[in-house]
């Protein structure tokens, strides 16, 4: 068993984003935000805060991408880069979050997209889906 130590990515941050990853996965961008920023707020002193960060990022992130505002789009997919960024530094990162959330595909597909980027760059960002099975998680 992984011992976890504050600020990291745990199972109960699994457990607590996991009906925002269910709003992601349906596509329901907003509400995804919605839901993991009122999470965000709850523990302004944890820093495994920045994941539910991040992944909020790119739920509008998407949002201004299906409305075909580039700027938006471009705007927030710089600053979830920024929280992922953080989440490495920060060594807030899990074992976790690699196996449920797959998030080396989420980071790769990130950094795929060009800072000077066009709206058809963010369409490989939006066929990402977090674990599609998340009701059936082994933990």
């Amino acid at each position: 068993m992984t011992a976890y130590h504050y600020g990291q990515f745990t199972l109960d941050h699994l457990k607590a984003i996991q009906k925002g990853i269910d709003l992601f996965n349906d596509e329901k961008y907003w509400e995804c935000h919605e839901y993991l920023e009122d999470l965000w707020l709850e523990d302004s002193a944890d820093n495994a805060r920045l994941v539910y960060w991040a992944i909020l990022q790119v739920a509008v992130c998407l949002y201004h991408y299906r409305e075909d505002n580039l700027v938006g789009a471009q705007g927030m997919l710089k600053k979830a880069k920024n929280k992922i960024l953080r989440c490495e530094k920060e060594k807030v990162e899990t074992p976790l979050m690699y196996t449920y959330l797959d998030w080396e595909r989420l980071k790769a597909t990130i950094n795929k997209i060009p800072e000077s980027s066009s709206l058809k760059d963010f369409e490989i960002l939006s066929k990402f889906k977090f674990n599609p099975e998340p009701k059936n998680w082994r933990i």
